[in-house]
């Protein structure tokens, strides 16, 4: 933080020299002192806001510029689709541990049912298209807008009908996490989680 303070005087030196202004005219148009601008340019003032905002409009630069705040890295999460037999996952979250999101969409071709058992806990919900969902002895079909929850240690699958791909979206926590949803509303108008 020191060395970035340190490198405003220099800073505002520069720009100001590099426009043709003056102290003198500056101090007129920011309504500061000389003496005040010529200490916070060889550093024997401590910028502030109250100083640098001014400074930054009778310039016509962004306060980042005379501060010299360094660049804000690109906000854009880049998603790495990988493959799966048949079907395409986003992860969505990129910590380690805990909880992982995954946006799926399931071919045609994974809908033969192969139940398996792991330790952990799903939450699927269907975006588009239709999910058949094997879980022990159910077998059931999910729409777009349902949703299913489950302890992945009883057997269970989970693809297309067969008809069109699937697209769902999925939580699942490897040590057995369970998802909590917020749903209906109760009589006083709050929502009650299920």
């Amino acid at each position: 933080m020191e060395d970035v303070l340190a490198a405003v005087g220099p800073r505002l030196k520069h720009i100001r020299q590099q426009r043709g202004c003056t102290l003198a005219a500056l101090s007129k148009t920011t309504g500061i002192s000389v003496s005040t601008l010529s200490r916070l340019e060889s550093g024997q003032r401590r910028p502030s806001l109250e100083l640098l905002l001014p400074i930054a409009q009778a310039h016509q630069v962004p306060l980042d510029e005379l501060v010299g705040a360094p660049p804000v890295g690109d906000p854009r999460v880049r998603l790495k689709p990988f493959r799966r037999g048949d079907a395409t996952m986003v992860p969505l979250t990129r910590q380690p541990g805990g909880p992982q999101a995954f946006k799926m969409v399931v071919g045609t071709a994974r809908s033969t049912p192969e139940p398996r058992t792991h330790e952990g806990y799903e939450w699927l919900y269907v975006l588009s298209g239709q999910l058949r969902l094997v879980l022990a002895e159910h077998d059931v079909v999910l729409s777009a807008g349902e949703a299913a929850e489950f302890d992945t240690r009883l057997p269970h699958w989970f693809g297309s009908t067969g008809e069109a791909p699937v697209e769902i979206l999925s939580l699942f926590g490897p040590q057995g996490e369970r998802m909590h949803v917020r749903a209906k509303p109760n009589r006083g108008g709050g929502a009650r989680s299920e």
